[in-house]
């Protein structure tokens, strides 16, 4: 039966089955349901509440007209403040403070499911507050990257061309070129010391 993994906890399986027949019409894509819990009172209920906690939200299922209708609370994670419950003598109360509006409790959840109804779903809060926690983090940095004035790299200006001094007589000439030849190694230091002994030399 495709209910069986919902029956972990003694649910009562035929309410797991109505109220799950119904809610598979009402998921979104991608929408999973992890956990079913179904009331318990004392006395004998032939139509009982149950609470399914979804990886996107948390349906309160109460049923209505003698079990003809069933109306549903639905609250998303992210409207969700917290959630508590409260074991007393006969199974345990459970609740859901939404950020906004009155609070919603449903008593008699056996105390096993309100157990395991309060993990699931502060497993599921806790990944809703880290998801906006990303989501505020990521906002700060695109904002601070947009204050961030974009410096414009330019190329540094070429510095303009040495004017070249013209030499004043022949003997300057020589000398400028036998150094241009040293400086680019066409002739050795020994080479250029004699060539320019020579050159003064006619001074």
């Amino acid at each position: 039966m495709w209910t069986d993994q919902y029956l972990t906890d003694e649910q009562e399986p035929k309410t797991v089955e109505k109220v799950l027949t119904k809610l598979k019409d009402m998921l979104t894509g991608g929408e999973s349901i992890l956990y079913v819990a179904v009331q318990k009172k004392p006395a004998v209920t032939l139509i009982p509440d149950s609470i399914v906690i979804t990886d996107k939200r948390i349906f309160f299922c109460i049923p209505g007209n003698l079990g003809l209708t069933t109306n549903f609370e639905i609250f998303s994670w992210k409207d969700l403040k917290e959630v508590s419950f409260k074991e007393e003598f006969f199974g345990a109360k459970f609740t859901a403070v939404p950020l906004s509006g009155e609070n919603i409790t449903t008593e008699y959840i056996p105390k096993v499911q309100a157990r395991k109804l309060y993990q699931f779903s502060n497993q599921q809060l806790d990944k809703e507050r880290e998801m906006r926690k990303q989501a505020e983090l990521e906002e700060k940095r695109i904002q601070n990257a947009a204050s961030i004035p974009v410096s414009i790299q330019t190329e540094p200006a070429p510095e303009p061309p040495k004017p070249i001094e013209t030499p004043e007589d022949e003997m300057t000439q020589k000398l400028v070129k036998l150094k241009t030849l040293f400086e680019k190694q066409l002739i050795t230091q020994e080479e250029y010391e004699q060539k320019k002994a020579d050159i003064l030399s006619q001074f």
